[in-house]
């Protein structure tokens, strides 16, 4: 992962920075904010910025949220000073570590803050066959398309290939075209020059430059819009990009990797994808199988969820029992990998037992998985039944438009943020839910981002 850390500290954040890359860290230091700025402004990139918290912390996330730099930040601070960090998380950082640092510390936070942990976790044939294809392309500068449905570990398989690849010593980047406003994406993948639009107070570079002589995953292409796909295809065919408001191209030397759950060839059918694009981006085509097709990974991937989070949260590692084997094989997994994930870390929280048993595996919203599948409650018919009726259950004294901001916000929790996902059930258009969820936050209302979940009460 990129850090960048920003202060000093009295030389305690140099303890940290060797912490963080013995760890594995590719870190980049800067004294100001102003500096700290310009490098995220230059495509240095961070996946992680740790600052000084007598620094101006809310200045720094207010500048980073109004030029849409989308990083995580944490405040560190010598001592464990209680109105420090609180003032830091009031201003928007995740986390508050005091110094000088422990070595545990710097690794879990380094796990929670960023993303999830992208180890490739496989047993079954049906899998392995897809790894043997990634392995055998790899090596090669061919754009792929890894398809298959919400969950499975698209992008997982994509950093994957990115490590097995010539380029693995060079920046992966990876921007997800559904979680960017369609009039701010052209912005984020190419750069701008300063005072090209309102808000552009200084030059930006964009992803396609932050991942030159790397790999750059294009998470969700479908839902780029298709005026912005005809000046992605120029990029990929002439190897350079034009920054908005610039006056000569850049040229760029990297690798495309697309994903998608959505079948590309319906989409051109229906006008809503470029079919040379389409050539372009499918070179070769890595499929991934839904988990309930790939029995043997369930089991492997359940132990190591469930270790996984045993140590994340200081509780006693424990096996899974027979019963509770059976029942996750069984399961239909509509939600793949990431539901599975989630379901073995609630296990792991509300286990009481020396095994995770069945008792411990459970829903959302509390109902036990093992009592579901013996009603045949397991399929995504029946779980939808079952949200509607948890929704039914609230209406009684609701104005329409408060039924409808719950059963938007509801559904967006079961798609872990994902907006394409969650439009696709309501039936609305992509543009409207994101209206709708702007007003929300408008409004003061807690809108979860794609991969989150609102904290939800009990």
């Amino acid at each position: 992962m990129r850090l960048l850390i920003v202060g000093t500290l009295n030389g305690q954040l140099t303890t940290a920075t060797k912490m963080a890359m013995d760890r594995g860290a590719k870190v980049t230091q800067a004294d100001t904010i102003d500096q700290a700025l310009n490098t995220l402004r230059a495509g240095g990139g961070a996946d992680l910025v740790m600052v000084d918290v007598v620094l101006a912390i809310a200045e720094l996330i207010q500048r980073l949220e109004f030029e849409r730099i989308f990083v995580p930040v944490v405040a560190c601070g010598v001592e464990n000073d209680a109105k420090a960090a609180v003032a830091a998380i009031h201003a928007g950082a995740k986390e508050y570590i005091s110094l000088p640092p422990n070595a545990e510390i710097i690794a879990a936070v380094l796990e929670a803050v960023t993303s999830e942990s992208h180890a490739l976790i496989y047993r079954d044939d049906a899998m392995a066959n897809v790894i043997k294809l990634a392995n055998q392309v790899a090596k090669s500068g061919a754009s792929i398309l890894i398809t298959g449905e919400s969950g499975t570990g698209k992008e997982v398989l994509a950093r994957h290939v990115h490590r097995k690849s010539s380029r693995s010593t060079k920046p992966f980047i990876s921007l997800n075209c559904a979680a960017i406003p369609e009039h701010l994406l052209e912005s984020e993948l190419f750069g701008h020059e300063k005072g090209s639009f309102t808000g552009a107070i200084a030059r930006r570079i964009g992803k396609f430059e932050e991942a030159n002589s790397g790999t750059l995953l294009l998470d969700e292409i479908s839902e780029m819009d298709i005026r912005l796909q005809a000046k992605l295809l120029r990029a990929i065919q002439e190897r350079e990009i034009d920054r908005v408001g610039g006056t000569k191209p850049v040229p760029v030397d990297i690798r495309i990797i697309a994903t998608s759950n959505r079948n590309l060839s319906h989409a051109v059918r229906e006008g809503q994808f470029r079919e040379d694009l389409l050539y372009r981006l499918n070179v070769v085509n890595l499929n991934i199988p839904p988990l309930r097709e790939r029995p043997a990974d369930i089991q492997a991937l359940a132990e190591h969820f469930a270790e996984k989070y045993a140590s994340a949260n200081g509780v006693p590692s424990r096996t899974l029992s027979m019963e509770a084997k059976q029942q996750l094989s069984i399961n239909r997994w509509p939600g793949n990998v990431r539901e599975l994930e989630n379901t073995l870390h609630r296990s792991v929280l509300l286990n009481t037992e020396e095994e995770i048993g069945p008792e411990a595996l459970r829903t959302p919203d509390g109902c036990r998985l093992d009592e579901m599948i013996a009603t045949g409650e397991h399929g995504p018919a029946a779980q939808a039944a079952v949200a509607a009726q948890a929704v039914a259950r609230n209406l009684v004294g609701q104005t329409v438009a408060e039924v409808e901001r719950d059963l938007i916000l509801q559904t967006l929790d079961h798609c872990l943020g994902n907006r394409t996902h969650a439009a696709s059930i309501l039936g609305i258009s992509i543009r409207t839910l994101r209206n709708k969820l702007r007003q929300y936050v408008t409004d003061g209302v807690t809108v979860p981002e794609p991969g989150d979940q609102r904290r939800l009460a009990s």
